[in-house]
């Protein structure tokens, strides 16, 4: 099987299909999945350290990622390709796929998810190089690239990027209620007046099943200021990265004598004092 995968996957260049879905893991321990594709294949790089070759999936729980912002470099087998770097999210309890083809049909697509506050909205963010590429959901046009989708039904949809000069684009994505997809893809000139020849083979990364678990959660009090700053770390000496308000109520993701670490809507990750919040 592995085998025939090789075979299949350099003939992948207009058509490549993300089946992203919320990888349910213990969200205490604050990690997310990364799969990784490329044509040719490739070394990966993260923050520097070789962790594998492509295709790569580091989606068993024992092998999941930190939370947090990375440097990915990728490597090609092929001496005669430049290396490629761009800078990724890991988000918690969320699988990031990144698919990259070198050479002269050069291309790369990023799809990550976040969550958001309205747990009852499915959303999507598309956006593209170049700009101002149109998009269709589902066949239907929906606008130009950088664009915002919201109330998508829960459930497969496909994506196409399209601008004149360029390979059309199509991902095949499933939209999850209470996260927002973004999808960050970069389009390849085309050198050919039609593109219409262009096979389209399709490449479904599996999903690998890990537990469940509980969620805790932390609501805000009230506070002297009408407000609750979000510090870098667990001390009142460190800069401030953000701020909340009483009422709401985030994730807990660690807790120290003191303090609580969260993570806000914007994907910033910081600590807040346990005197105005209330573990739930």
């Amino acid at each position: 099987m592995k085998k025939i995968f090789y075979y299949v996957f350099p003939l992948i260049a207009a058509v490549i299909v993300f089946a992203v879905l919320v990888v349910f893991i213990n969200l205490k321990t604050g990690k997310g999945a990364l799969q990784v594709t490329s044509k040719p294949q490739s070394d990966v790089y993260l923050n520097g350290k070789l962790i594998g070759t492509t295709p790569i999936c580091k989606c068993d729980p024992k092998d999941m990622i930190g939370i947090g912002k990375y440097s990915l470099r990728l490597v090609s087998k092929d001496i005669s390709l430049p290396p490629y770097e761009e800078k990724i999210d890991i988000n918690n309890s969320t699988l990031t796929v990144v698919d990259k083809t070198f050479g002269e049909e050069s291309s790369v697509s990023v799809i990550a998810l976040s969550s958001i506050r309205d747990k009852n909205d499915a959303q999507l963010m598309v956006i593209s190089s170049p700009d101002k590429s149109d998009i269709s959901l589902d066949e239907n046009p929906a606008g130009k690239a950088p664009l915002v989708l919201k109330n998508l039904t829960e459930s497969d949809h496909e994506i196409q990027i399209k601008k004149e000069g360029y390979i059309d684009k199509i991902l095949r994505i499933r939209a999850t209620k209470g996260f927002l997809l973004k999808a960050v893809v970069y389009l390849s000139p085309n050198s050919s007046s039609s593109n219409s020849a262009l096979p389209t083979f399709e490449l479904t990364p599996t999903p690998i099943p890990v537990p469940t678990s509980s969620v805790s959660k932390v609501l805000i009090l009230d506070t002297p200021t009408g407000f609750l700053r979000v510090r870098s770390s667990s001390s009142a000496a460190t800069s401030e990265v953000g701020r909340v308000t009483p009422g709401e109520t985030y994730d807990l993701l660690e807790e120290e004598k003191g303090w609580y670490k969260i993570k806000l809507d914007n994907g910033i990750i910081g600590w807040i004092s346990s005197q105005y919040a209330q573990k739930q």
